[in-house]
């Protein structure tokens, strides 16, 4: 029933969409939390910068920024990203930093609702007691912030996934890339759309699951 699979790399292609995701979800965490940290600083120039970023890429299609990333950093502005002879390496590292720029908009936004989830009173405290804003954020509001957003960021990290398709725009042998070349190369449409869609939703509905469970746990009580 599935000899179709034969002489195909599926497992590898999945574990190159889970590496994806792994490193872009862990790029996107720490890049978001600084515009975040931006978006509510009482810096004005900061504030200005975390905003115009966020409205500029949210509204700015993933495949652009990702064939951008290819034919614009690689093929006119030389970036190799440490892989000048390989270009596997090199696109698998700019499908990353692509994911990684775009997902951390999202990031932001998501963390800066759970930043505004945090009582008034309690930042106020804390600068009273002389703690500096960078202190207050990282050691009152972030935690807090944290707890009360890992539902939707379980929903940013569930779509970072799905996303991680798009990189197929420039080569990465990534699940969507060897889907397209199965179809092309097998008359198993139907039988292999469903192989992939299996494995994306193996991929995505534990994330979900186990996410969504600890929110629950970690939820802070007001």
């Amino acid at each position: 029933m599935f000899d179709f699979l034969q002489g195909y790399d599926v497992l590898g292609a999945f574990w190159t969409t889970v590496k994806l995701t792994v490193y872009s979800a862990l790029g996107s965490l720490i890049l978001g939390t600084l515009l975040a940290a931006m978006r509510v600083s009482p810096v004005p120039l900061m504030r200005g910068f975390g905003t115009a970023y966020v409205n500029i890429v949210r509204n700015i299609p993933l495949t652009v920024i990702i064939v951008f990333s290819s034919l614009g950093l690689a093929d006119i502005f030389g970036v190799t990203m440490g892989a000048p002879d390989n270009f596997d390496l090199q696109g698998f590292r700019l499908a990353v930093l692509s994911l990684v720029g775009y997902t951390a908009a999202f990031v932001c936004e998501a963390l800066r609702s759970g930043i505004n989830t945090v009582p008034v009173g309690q930042a106020e405290a804390a600068r009273a007691i002389g703690l500096s804003f960078s202190q207050t954020l990282r050691l009152i509001v972030l935690p807090q912030a944290f707890r009360s957003v890992i539902v939707p960021l379980a929903n940013v990290l569930i779509a970072l996934t799905k996303n991680t398709t798009v990189a197929a725009a420039i080569g990465v042998a990534e699940a969507a890339t060897l889907m397209k070349t199965m179809i092309e190369a097998e008359a198993q449409t139907v039988p292999i759309a469903a192989v992939f869609a299996f494995g994306f939703v193996v991929l995505t509905l534990p994330t979900g699951l186990i996410l969504g469970w600890l929110g629950k746990r970690l939820a802070v009580k007001r």
